[in-house]
């Protein structure tokens, strides 16, 4: 599963025009694809309604669902809500994110981010804006479940507890979230997330973690007391994670352009043991800017959470949430998961 930051940027194929995976009425977010038993293509992507703002409404209303295609590229129809909110009193009761699918032997386990909030839920005519009072109490209880099943159709079965908490006085003290899980060949898992920490009542700065477990159910232990890389000179999230022969792979979003030269854009990073990680001589892994199969470029408002669907040990699509726009997730009109194949 080698794949070096120069092959994806430089194999990464047009885009068909009817592909992925969009919903009419819905913000549509966090594309991650497995192939299931019947052989077809299960997109598990985040949801929620257009009556509220794209940012910060996925905090208070995000559900994660299940579409399917017949081709990795799409277009994707949808089938079902997989992880629907299941009231207040649950770790996960208001809002399920970023799910990351994974088969393991012949379990599928669904990673994701949970929150809840002890307050009204949201309904049509609220104004949910990022001083709403269920959105500061929702960000500070985001953290990292798994749901399992022996299908891809279901049923799941969530936990009742996270499996990555946070730590008090440590980078995660605040909230845990964006899964990125790499299973390796004994059944262990390295999971690469995001994280904050507690700084005075309000979060800091977003940081890169790296945990592990022996089994996919845990218990999950952090692999070093401080992040993956320094938040004073690092910036990046929406990581995703793959094994090599040398160790590992990770390619996430540039939030402030600092390292692969793009704001936003995507860059490539390494590790032979998944907690000291190096960027990439040449970091850059793939740019907001995209290519359609009409020949048309377009420069996405938003193109990040990249998942790479990986097809006989090679990667063969990587699917990414987009948005439209001039950039900032206020400024986003439609949102989808686009799917960009990448050559030979």
């Amino acid at each position: 599963m080698t794949l070096s930051v120069e092959q994806l940027y430089d194999k990464l194929k047009p885009a068909p025009l009817n592909g992925g995976f969009q919903m009419e009425d819905y913000w549509v977010w966090c594309g991650s694809v497995v192939q299931g038993e019947d052989g077809r293509f299960h997109m598990f992507a985040s949801r929620w309604p257009k009556w509220l703002p794209m940012h910060p409404g996925w905090l208070v209303a995000s559900e994660v669902v299940r579409a399917v295609s017949d081709t990795p590229e799409g277009p994707y129809v949808f089938q079902e809500v997989v992880l629907p909110a299941r009231g207040a009193q649950f770790w996960d009761g208001r809002s399920t994110h970023n799910p990351h699918i994974k088969k393991i032997g012949d379990t599928y386990v669904l990673y994701y981010m949970g929150s809840t909030h002890p307050l009204p839920e949201a309904e049509p005519g609220d104004t949910i804006a990022l001083d709403d009072p269920r959105v500061i109490v929702a960000r500070a209880n985001k953290r990292i479940g798994i749901a399992v099943s022996p299908s891809v159709f279901g049923p799941w079965e969530r936990k009742d507890n996270p499996i990555l908490p946070t730590r008090p006085g440590k980078f995660d003290s605040f909230l845990t979230s964006n899964p990125a899980p790499c299973v390796n060949e004994d059944g262990s898992v390295l999971l690469i997330y995001k994280a904050r920490r507690y700084e005075g009542n309000v979060h800091g700065k977003m940081t890169i973690g790296a945990a592990a477990a022996d089994h996919f159910e845990g218990p999950y232990r952090t692999l070093t007391e401080d992040p993956v890389f320094p938040p004073e000179q690092v910036h990046i999230e929406d990581p995703f994670i793959w094994k090599t022969p040398d160790g590992y792979e990770l390619i996430a979003k540039d939030m402030d352009g600092r390292i692969g030269g793009e704001k936003h854009g995507g860059v490539h990073a390494h590790s032979r043991d998944g907690s000291s990680w190096i960027f990439s001589a040449t970091p850059k892994a793939y740019s907001r800017t995209v290519r359609w199969e009409d020949g048309t470029v377009q420069t996405m408002g938003s193109l990040e959470r990249p998942f790479l669907l990986f097809q006989n040990g090679k990667p063969t699509h990587l699917f990414a949430a987009v948005a439209d726009g001039p950039g900032g997730f206020q400024q986003a009109t439609r949102t989808w998961n686009m799917c960009i194949p990448i050559g030979e």
